[in-house]
């Protein structure tokens, strides 16, 4: 069969921070992909501000570099995708597989295969694709080579991988400093061998399989993902499968339901570096993007008119999280930061805060994210959204608040299966290094929570590695206690695992909350009454209302007070006038950390520049019935 010589799909996979986008920065830059003047920022790939904040990605994204042998042979367009290195973005790993012929598996020299790493492995083995291992970061201090090597090799005989795919060359990189090479260095340095990337290059172009085609078959072509444009309208990216793409062409536009009509391409763009250009044609194995398609759907095709064949759509693995999303409830709807003043009446205009704007951000969500559902709930103003974890509900609410959304975040859920009649829920795989002195504060966190120790290996150097396998929702709320209990030095991943029969009741958090009773504005006279009685949340002067969660008691209920109590003034001088008291800084909760924090009669206010923790029930009186209820089983 035809093969195009001229070109190469690969996909670049790993764990979360092992290096990916900052070998693709290298990559660009020694293929000439920029002028000696322009001002490069460092991950160019990371474009959105919450992945440059988070220093992860959380968007497949494509590139191209035009890559010039040393033979002095024509160039060879290699199209680069990188993908997150997070499992709960695991539809986005998914798609980006699908456009790709290869993967480059980034492992750290020092901390080895972790649980993304699995992940990511294991889509890569399922789709048949051959796999070239590059070990990053191999000038750490702390880089053990050949061991991060065999833990690779066992990786791959874990996941059942073939002859052909454990057989796979090995390129040892500096990404940092964009230099590899095929022979091993030493521990803790850099290549000495070589200068550049040369050797990863010449790799790439040795193992990744060229595109082959049928000159005979009619036009197929693959939609993985999506773009908008503010002059083109939506745009599709495709990977062309057979025969050629133009502008101008008249192409069978496949969709998800099977109906078929023919539509006419306004814009066909080639990738170049970080910019599309125009382009006339495309042909099998290019990675393009067409304008001209209103509303069309990742995973659909576009086909030949005369002989319109359908590629199978993209599967994605199912959710494991559910959490209600709903238009925000509280008094404090609309009223800014502080609630009051000039700056919250101008911020009231731009503001999103009616359940039709809602429901359409949802919408608009659910057209580029295939790993996300959305379902209707008995609530008109609220909906049920499940993702494949609470990272990836969580990026998305921030998301919204940041274009101005107000919303009210129910406590996330585990999402369950029946199965042959019985309750089934999803588990994880929890990988922990920790120092040796913290090895009993994790297993007694994993053992409150129902994880059972399925491996331990200590690599002699302090830390020790533990994998557990503990449900999903064990794990909801478990971050902040662990990095409590090993003081900030514990790393913990976790991927899907599957469904295991339900493991029965949870008690993850033993402390209540303290509720405002009274709606005011926080004195720090109050404040420093109620310091004794738990951890605080709130600042002097902050807006609080009746309901509103105010900080975390030091005991296992609720506790109503008023934080709002401001000293009595006399005309008479107090013994006690000159002792100054300090006020305990408050603790500070991220939008993740709140979500940790809910209990299931509590939820999450969002707002542009506040998150709140606040009760579902905001009435004192109407929580004290619902609990008395409760207690006497009516």
């Amino acid at each position: 069969m035809p093969t195009r010589h001229d070109i190469r799909n690969v996909a670049i996979v790993a764990h979360v921070d092992h290096g990916k986008t900052t070998i693709v920065d290298a990559m660009l830059k020694q293929a000439g992909a920029f002028a000696a003047h322009q001002h490069l920022d460092d991950r160019m790939m990371d474009s959105n501000d919450l992945e440059r904040e988070k220093g992860i990605t959380i968007l497949a994204k494509n590139t191209a570099v035009k890559y010039h042998p040393k033979d002095g042979s024509a160039p060879i367009t290699i199209n680069i995708i990188d993908t997150p290195g997070h499992a709960d973005f695991g539809g986005e790993v998914e798609r980006g597989l699908s456009m790709v012929d290869a993967v480059v598996l980034l492992v750290d020299a020092s901390e080895g295969p972790l649980p993304q790493t699995r992940f990511v492995l294991r889509k890569a083995l399922q789709a048949k694709m051959p796999v070239i291992l590059c070990i990053n970061k191999t000038d750490r201090p702390d880089s053990r080579i050949d061991e991060v090597v065999n833990e690779t090799y066992d990786l791959f005989l874990d996941l059942d991988a073939d002859e052909e795919q454990i057989e796979f060359p090995i390129v040892y990189a500096c990404g940092r400093d964009g230099v590899a090479s095929l022979t091993k260095p030493e521990d803790g340095t850099v290549p000495a061998d070589s200068d550049s990337l040369e050797p990863f290059f010449s790799t790439i172009l040795a193992h990744v399989p060229a595109p082959v085609y049928d000159e005979e078959a009619p036009l197929q072509a693959h939609v993985t993902n999506l773009d908008a444009d503010n002059f083109l309208g939506r745009i599709a990216l495709v990977r062309v499968e057979q025969g050629e793409l133009r502008k101008g062409q008249t192409v069978a536009w496949i969709k998800r339901d099977g109906t078929i009509s023919n539509v006419r391409i306004t814009e066909l763009m080639m990738t170049e570096a970080l910019t599309r250009k125009p382009a006339e044609v495309a042909g099998p194995g290019d990675i393009c993007a067409v304008a001209g398609f209103p509303d069309i759907m990742i995973g659909e095709t576009l086909a030949d008119p005369e002989n319109p064949i359908a590629l199978p759509l993209i599967s994605v693995d199912e959710p494991a999280i559910s959490m209600t999303i709903g238009t925000n409830t509280s008094p404090m709807v609309g009223r800014g930061g502080s609630g009051k003043g000039a700056d919250a009446k101008s911020a009231v205009k731009d503001r999103k805060v009616t359940a039709r704007q809602v429901k359409d951000r949802l919408d608009r969500e659910l057209v580029g994210n295939v790993s996300l559902r959305v379902l209707e709930t008995e609530r008109p103003d609220a909906w049920e959204v499940q993702g494949r974890g609470e990272l990836a509900l969580a990026i998305l609410v921030e998301q919204m608040r940041r274009e101005g959304f107000e919303l009210t975040i129910g406590k996330p859920q585990v999402v369950t299966q029946e199965i042959n009649g019985k309750v089934h829920e999803p588990v994880e795989r929890m990988t922990v290094d920790v120092p040796e002195e913290h090895m009993g504060a994790v297993t007694q966190l994993m053992g409150v929570r129902k994880g059972r120790m399925d491996n331990m290996s200590n690599h002699g150097s302090g830390w020790v590695r533990m994998e557990f396998v503990v449900p999903s929702r064990g794990l909801i709320g478990f971050r902040t206690e662990f990095l409590t209990g090993t003081r900030g030095t514990g790393i913990a991943h976790s991927i899907h695992e599957g469904l295991e029969p339900w493991f029965g009741p949870l008690v993850t958090r033993n402390n209540g909350s303290l509720v405002a009773d009274r709606s005011g504005s926080v004195t720090p006279f109050a404040m420093i009454n109620l310091q004794e009685r738990g951890v605080l949340f709130t600042e002097p002067g902050t807006e609080v209302y009746e309901g509103m969660i105010v900080g975390e008691n030091s005991r296992a209920d609720d506790m109503d007070v008023n934080i709002t109590k401001e000293k009595k003034l006399t005309n008479m001088r107090a013994a006690s006038a000159d002792n100054t008291e300090n006020v305990v800084p408050p603790r500070k909760l991220s939008l993740e950390q709140s979500l940790e924090f809910c209990r299931d009669d509590e939820c999450v206010e969002v707002t542009p520049e506040a998150v709140r923790i606040r009760k579902v029930v905001l009435d004192q009186k109407d929580r004290s019935r619902t609990a008395s209820r409760a207690k006497s089983g009516k």
